[in-house]
């Protein structure tokens, strides 16, 4: 796998048929490594361990209903109150982050109403504040710290 603009950490693999295979903390259990596989651990492993999000409150690879079609976001992260508070998109790393991704969350997470959303290729990372009332989007330096 390609290095990636994140930090790395001490992941498991395993080769099952001659396929690559990761361990996901979150889902306890090997799962397919493709690109955008690690990328998304990649992910994870930031959120756990620089930003301290709780393990607990992070789905990788949840379920949801968008126009009577079944869709799967990457990445939820939930608030102490177990509503959405952060949507990630994860792409591999040799896709790139263009509108359509930007199009893809925004109708993902128009069904979550998240306050915050990601996406990233693990080379370039978009960090963004929704403001669900006004539509209006704004850029932000920084993943959101989980309070």
């Amino acid at each position: 796998m390609v290095a990636l603009n994140l930090p790395s950490f001490a992941y498991k693999t395993k080769q099952v048929d001659g396929k690559p295979y990761i361990f996901d903390l979150l889902r306890r259990k090997y799962v397919r490594l493709s690109p955008e596989e690690w990328v998304r651990q990649h992910i994870v492993n930031l959120l756990l361990s620089h930003y301290a999000y709780p393990k607990a409150l992070i789905r990788a690879e949840g379920s949801l209903t968008l126009n009577k079609t079944q869709k799967r976001t990457d990445i939820v992260v939930f608030d102490r109150q177990g509503q959405p508070f952060l949507v990630v998109e994860c792409k591999a790393p040799h896709i790139p982050l263009t509108q359509a991704v930007f199009d893809q969350i925004a109708r993902y997470n128009h069904v979550h109403q998240a306050p915050f959303i990601v996406i990233s290729n693990g080379l370039v990372h978009y960090c963004c504040c929704v403001d669900h009332a006004t539509t209006k989007i704004t850029f932000m330096d920084d993943f959101p710290a989980f309070t």
